[in-house]
């Protein structure tokens, strides 16, 4: 073996040691030095300021789950839709016709959860 590639994995190897200690002190550290003491408050459930008064394994409507994805669906359309507009002046057409099917592919996936009435709330 080369005598430059040697060193260079002894460095390595020294890099890979030092982290793997520091870690391990790291984490010693704040396990040790740490205070756990832990009071009725501090573990007690957090409901939006005030105490429980239910179980907390009661089934939650499934429209709450409809809503959350659907606006992650149309939280990520805004990821790919704002860098396309701030990049239209230097893309060629073929961007510009590969947005336009996925905004009407958008388009009509709201339209079928607007028809299908996922978004109502009776």
């Amino acid at each position: 073996m080369n005598t430059l590639f040697q060193t260079e994995l002894i460095r390595l190897g020294v890099l890979y040691i030092f982290a793997a200690v520091l870690t391990v002190v790291i984490i010693g550290a704040s396990y040790l030095l740490s205070l756990s003491t832990p009071d009725s408050e501090k573990v007690s459930a957090y409901e939006c300021g005030f105490d429980p008064y239910e179980d907390a394994r009661n089934v939650f409507d499934v429209r709450f789950y409809i809503v959350a994805i659907l606006f992650l669906i149309f939280d990520i359309e805004a990821l790919f839709v704002v860098p396309f507009a701030a990049n239209l002046g230097l893309l060629n057409s073929d961007a510009y016709w590969y947005m336009l099917d996925f905004i009407v592919e958008l388009v009509i996936g709201y339209i079928y959860v607007w028809k299908i009435g996922a978004l109502n709330w009776k």
